[in-house]
């Protein structure tokens, strides 16, 4: 079984990823464990399935479910303005075709949710290089989230799609928001009433211990170097609700099974709210991936295509996390590649694992051209 998606993973270890590790639950039982290739090439270890991986993008579904849980409690509303919460963000300046102005909407709390915020993922601007160079600066979660709040956005709130340093901003409106700090509340309402004792918002940046080896490709010399760090890893204090997440495939499946079910960490009604299409056309104009699925609250949603019925995300280094609520399945990859030549690939898991189960037959484009744009996730 499974025959199809074991020759798309193994086309991506073709393609020279030199791990990967999949893991699929239908009806609530693992039905698929699959993984392939060296934690470690260099010393050719083989993969265990005990590895764990930076994450990345995949981080913003449990940041946004976090969120969502202090929503249910009524302690903030989504057309709240974010600047009750931090005031930062009261005054904020907007690029126009006539230089820097005022901008005139307030960024609200469901713009942090949807990406329409009008903020953009440039975390290296040269103030913001200046702020983490301090002496002793270990960039707190929301005394760094508050610069960002300096940086002109790139369109007014509520008027466009642009992926972004948003879901940072909202890990430190949920540490406001609960008096916690975010790693400890996320810790404290999701990773242990789910068990997902392998799993931290603020793991050392230089502890690599037990991890399997990440790489960064060129595409150009076609190469895979060691990378030990990413940009978004800003300083030893920083939670960063956007990409910070460290896990393990063992650990991650139970959060989306928990999303699949409903009713565990979440109501099934929240739930619902969240994975609904929340675009407007204007901002569907701008979304990257308008064509083939929705944006609900932090996650791609499905868009009228039967044959495409999950949501989720994916990250920077190759992760991809879906639930089929419709098919009662969920799956979770992971490989540890910045980016990597197979990134236009991952959205065909879903339509071979789903395949797979339904016994029917699927043509996957295999290439090893990606001429596609993407976004840091």
């Amino acid at each position: 079984m499974f025959e199809q998606t074991k020759a798309l993973c193994q086309h991506f270890l073709d393609m020279g990823i030199p791990c990967f590790d999949l893991i699929v639950y239908k009806d609530g039982e693992c039905v698929l464990r699959h993984m392939g290739g060296y934690a470690d090439p260099e010393n050719k270890i083989p993969m265990q399935g005990k590895e764990k991986w930076h994450i990345y993008s995949c981080s913003k579904l449990i940041t946004c479910v976090a969120a969502m849980q202090l929503w249910e409690k009524g302690l903030f509303s989504l057309d709240d303005n974010l600047s009750d919460y931090l005031p930062a963000f009261a005054e904020m300046t907007v690029k126009t075709e006539n230089g820097i102005k005022k901008a005139k909407n307030p960024i609200k709390i469901k713009h942090l949710f949807q990406m329409t915020a009008g903020m953009d993922y440039d975390m290296h601007t040269p103030e913001l290089e200046e702020y983490y160079s301090i002496p002793g600066n270990h960039c707190p979660t929301i005394e760094t989230v508050n610069e960002f709040a300096k940086k002109p956005l790139v369109y007014e709130p509520g008027e466009g799609w642009k992926y972004s340093v948003a879901h940072d901003v909202l890990g430190a409106l949920v540490e406001i928001v609960s008096g916690e700090k975010f790693e400890n509340y996320v810790k404290a309402h999701i990773f242990n009433p789910l068990g997902m004792n392998s799993s931290d918002f603020l793991h050392p940046l230089e502890d690599w211990t037990g991890f399997a080896k990440q790489y960064i490709y060129d595409a150009k010399t076609g190469q895979f170097t060691p990378a030990l760090r990413y940009w978004c890893h800003l300083g030893k204090d920083f939670a960063s609700g956007g990409g910070g997440c460290t896990s393990t495939v063992e650990d991650y499946i139970k959060f989306l099974e928990a999303l699949r079910i409903g009713d565990v960490i979440l109501k099934k009604e929240t739930i619902a709210l969240m994975t609904t299409d929340h675009l407007t056309e204007q901002q569907r104009a701008t979304y990257s991936k308008a064509a083939n699925f929705g944006y609900g609250l932090g996650m791609r949603t499905p868009l009228n295509n039967p044959a495409q019925t999950d949501f989720g995300w994916g990250g920077a280094a190759g992760a991809y996390a879906a639930v089929d609520p419709v098919n009662n399945f969920s799956f979770y990859y992971s490989q540890h590649v910045l980016e990597a030549p197979n990134r236009h690939l991952r959205e065909w898991l879903y339509t071979t694992i789903r395949a797979d189960l339904l016994g029917e037959k699927v043509e996957v484009p295999i290439d090893t051209t990606d001429t596609t744009p993407h976004l840091t996730y």
